[in-house]
């Protein structure tokens, strides 16, 4: 079974004082006490986040590590992270992590682990990188698209309610064919896919929606289905 979290926004990064997200994604790994992985390369190993990654997870009934590419705890990164239980993707720049990725092999990596049942999760860039395509602040001032690695289907954005010009510029974007049709979500919000197709979707914040976002036409606007999780 092949599972991805992708989450818009939230997570011990945003939302300190609400484990619902990240508590969600230990959950759904069958380990008693899972082997959780943080990528923090999207933020450039940012000390401080990777600070409060081992501050939640250390709190929780699992067993924390990170791996940066910075300073990489072994040349054999895939035996590394395949034997984790779930690995967690932070947020940052989009395509830096792709490119630090793909030279270090590790967009193969991830789709082994993918493949071989390992849990995929993300927030903001580390949930966009798992589609084909999506929206990304990684150039500079404005948001434009960016190429990903295609484990799911479509795009993705993040942080749909959280920044003024997210939905419109996800919209303009799909309104004239320059990305894929797909997804788009609130902070708070986690999409959960099993096999790519859509488990559920939760989020730790009752209001915090997620869409589907289509061109007929003219673009379309869906509403999809939430489970809050408190």
């Amino acid at each position: 079974m092949k599972q991805i979290i992708a989450l818009g926004g939230g997570g011990f990064s945003m939302e300190p004082e609400n484990p619902l997200l990240d508590q969600y994604i230990l959950s759904q790994s069958q380990k008693e006490n899972p082997k959780i992985c943080f990528l923090p390369t999207a933020s450039g190993d940012a000390e401080n986040y990777i600070k409060g990654f081992y501050d939640f997870f250390r709190t929780q009934d699992c067993d924390p590590s990170h791996l940066s590419l910075f300073n990489p705890p072994t040349r054999d990164l895939e035996t590394y992270l395949l034997e984790k239980n779930i690995i967690y993707v932070g947020g940052g720049n989009t395509k830096n992590l792709l490119a630090l990725w793909k030279e270090w092999g590790l967009d193969k990596v991830l789709r082994k682990a993918w493949n071989n049942g390992i849990i995929l999760a993300g927030i903001s860039a580390g949930a966009i990188c798992w589609f084909e395509d999506g929206l990304t602040d990684s150039f500079g001032e404005r948001l434009e698209p960016i190429q990903c690695l295609g484990f799911l289907k479509g795009s993705y954005c993040p942080h749909y309610n959280g920044e003024m010009n997210r939905r419109p510029s996800y919209q303009h974007l799909i309104g004239t064919n320059m990305i894929k049709t797909g997804v788009a979500v609130d902070d708070g919000v986690a999409i959960h896919y099993i096999n790519q197709e859509i488990k559920e979707i939760v989020n730790s914040r009752p209001n915090a929606g997620a869409y589907r976002v289509t061109l007929k036409n003219k673009v379309l606007e869906k509403s999809l289905p939430v489970r809050y999780l408190g």
